[in-house]
């Protein structure tokens, strides 16, 4: 095992509706190293979206540590968590969350202009990234000029052009056909052997197949963590 990035520590997450609680996450300890490629899946309603949302530092646990770098977040106020997420997180989502008014170029651009990343190394780093994804030469199109691939691999360069810890991927192929989708996939394994950590979270177990390790979730537990053939063994 290499180093760890993600550390989740006895993690719960409890909803109250009306008089009853709810817990969306229930006492889950998990720890993802830094190169790994997992998917975690679990059907709607299991609480696959609850950890994601506390691994992309979008919620805090009502219970639990949650470390990432080594950085407690568990404890942190909705600015600092804002910054961990610009700083550390690249998100992939379905719908791509593509601005329509700003070219490719600018949409890629965001998350830096959030980090204070000046002007110059902004535009440098943004046409890399889309240069990574086979779309540099469309930088100044509009996203509606785009088919659906073409858009989510806009996203990823997004995701990318931070130079992240960690690249979340929230059902990246959801609103892709087939075809399409295997793109989407072939490319996300090919960051992993370039050395980025990725965890996708899907309810679709041949989606989870594509990853090196597979973590299920049913009722806020995990009831299998391991590697993707053992996984693919019991399906």
């Amino acid at each position: 095992m290499g180093e760890p990035l993600i550390e989740l520590k006895h993690i719960s997450k409890i909803y109250s509706m009306g008089a009853e609680e709810v817990r969306a996450s229930d006492d889950v300890s998990l720890t993802i190293c830094r190169g790994e490629f997992v998917a975690i899946v679990g059907k709607s309603g299991s609480g696959k979206s609850t950890l994601m949302n506390i691994i992309g530092a979008l919620d805090v646990p009502t219970d639990g540590e949650y470390f990432l770098g080594g950085e407690d977040v568990s404890q942190m106020r909705d600015d600092q968590l804002a910054h961990i997420r610009n700083r550390m997180i690249g998100f992939i989502f379905q719908q791509y969350n593509l601005l329509p008014k700003l070219t490719l170029l600018e949409n890629v651009e965001l998350p830096l202009l959030y980090a204070g990343v000046a002007a110059a190394e902004r535009r440098e780093r943004a046409l890399d990234s889309l240069r990574r994804v086979g779309l540099e030469e469309k930088w100044k199109n509009l996203p509606s000029q785009l088919s659906g691939g073409q858009q989510q691999r806009v996203s990823i360069a997004r995701a990318l052009a931070g130079n992240p810890s960690l690249i979340l991927a929230d059902e990246p192929t959801g609103a892709l056909d087939s075809k399409t989708s295997r793109e989407v996939l072939d490319f996300l394994k090919k960051l992993n052997q370039e050395g980025n950590t990725i965890v996708i979270i899907t309810h679709d177990s041949s989606i989870a197949l594509e990853a090196k390790r597979v973590v299920q979730i049913h009722d806020g537990k995990i009831n299998f963590d391991g590697d993707v053939n053992e996984y693919a063994a019991i399906l």
